[in-house]
Formats: C-alpha cells, structure tokens, sequence
C-alpha cells in the first residue's frame, strides 16, 4: 500500500469555481442520496459540479482482488472524462485512494501515463476539499454524540480521517467519541469480506461492539463500503443501534440544508 506523509488539515485554500464529481459505483448502486447530498453542499459553496454521465467505476474492486488487467480497462474508460483543469472531488478516501496513487503507477508506460497522473494529481476526497476550500459549517442542529468510522484506504492512503475528524469537531453541538477500535479495519475490504467471511464477521463484530460501547447517537463514515458492511452487521444484530451515515449526508442535516 502507498505510504502517505499525514499532515494536519488545514483550511482557507482558493475555491475553484468548477468541479468534477466521481460519485463511485458503491454510492452509485447503493446509496445514491448521499452522492446527492455531496453535491448540493458543494453548489451551496458557490461551486458548479460537472458529474460526467459516462463514469461507473475507479477499478479498485479488480485492481484489490488480484485482477490487473481487468482493473486496468475499467480505469481506461474513466480517463477521457474530466478534460477540464478542475479538482475531481470523491466523496470516498477509498476510491480516491485508487485514482490518486495507484493509477499512476497502473498506468506507467502506457499511453495513458500523462492523462493518468494528470487527473491522479486533481483528485480530492470530498471531507479534504471542503476542509482546503475553507468550509466552516454553521451548526443549528440539537446537541448529540456521534462517532466517526473511516476506512482503511482513507486513513492510511489520504489521511482524510484528520479532515473528517475537523468536519465534525467544527460543529458547534456535537460531540465526537472515540470508539477502541476506530483506527481498525470494519472487515470489508471488497472481496475479502465474501472470501473470508469467518474473519471479516469476527471484525466487523469487533467494529460494532466498540462503537455501541460509545453510545453515540449517530455514525458518521465516508466510505460506501464500509457503511454497508457496518450497517448490516447492525441491521442484523443491533437493529437498536443507529446505522451508518456519509459525511455529506450529515453535514447538510446539521446546517439545516436538509430536512
């Protein structure tokens, strides 16, 4: 995996007047109001957003289950999409990760190579953008306790669990917990999760039981994947338990941009 130098998040960068949006396969097929939701935050800051209708997946699903070449041609088809010299936001550290780091290096020595690290060099995950564009949420929801889950990829490739972090701790009413085993793996992982279910449940129990522990009234996370997994370890276990929210989706309630 791609190592990262994390640095804390800082705010108050330019705002681009564009922006590309990736809004990725998972959050595509399975929670389409959360892509939605991402991008009307943006337009609220002033921002037009260009959602290429062509776009389906970044690869990494292949690419993370042994499949290169495969992975390869569902990349090759996203790369004629974002022409334009604008950020391409990824409401997914996951995904992001993907384009951002290992597309460059999927396709080195290829006729791609430019167009790959061109674009790899204007992806930002969604919480890392609105943190550089100098986003300051105005809270008017009521007070609670929330706890964050971000994914693997997020933490360790982008470090955007720092600017998820920053989000959520910048609103006024509400409390971030800290669950014991927040910097853990959920036990997703795409494949991983159908090829070795014994240890994939085995974590995502570990996932749940610490975040119940927290008695947080609502869990926020960025990552589509890991949302499903977590959320249906809940519905089928802890159905008292409140599932998995994306970022957007809770920022946008909490500045009353969503009833």
């Amino acid at each position: 995996m791609t190592q990262t130098t994390i640095t804390q998040p800082q705010s108050g960068g330019s705002k681009p007047t564009d922006v590309y949006f990736f809004g990725t396969c998972l959050l595509d097929i399975f929670m389409p109001e959360a892509g939605m939701d991402a991008m009307t935050l943006l337009e609220q800051q002033g921002i037009r957003v260009h959602f290429p209708m062509e776009q389906s997946c970044c690869g990494q699903p292949a690419f993370s289950s042994g499949h290169p070449e495969e992975a390869f041609d569902v990349a090759k088809a996203q790369l004629d999409l974002f022409p334009e010299n604008w950020p391409i936001v990824v409401p997914s550290g996951s995904c992001g990760g993907m384009m951002k780091h290992h597309w460059p290096t999927m396709f080195k020595h290829t006729e791609h190579e430019a167009t790959a690290s061109n674009i790899a060099g204007r992806v930002v995950e969604f919480t890392n953008f609105l943190v550089d564009i100098g986003y300051q949420p105005k809270d008017v929801g009521a007070p609670a306790k929330v706890a964050v889950h971000t994914s693997c990829s997020a933490r360790r490739e982008m470090g955007v669990h720092l600017t998820g972090w920053a989000l959520v701790d910048s609103l006024e009413n509400v409390e971030r917990v800290v669950h014991s085993h927040e910097s853990e793996c959920c036990g997703f992982g795409g494949t991983f999760s159908v090829k070795q279910p014994d240890i994939s449940g085995a974590m995502v129990t570990d996932k749940v039981s610490s975040l119940k522990a927290t008695e947080a009234v609502e869990i926020i996370s960025a990552d589509a994947g890991c949302m499903l997994n977590i959320g249906g370890k809940i519905a089928k276990d802890e159905p008292g338990m409140p599932r998995p929210k994306h970022i957007a989706t809770f920022l946008l309630e909490r500045t009353g941009g969503k009833a």
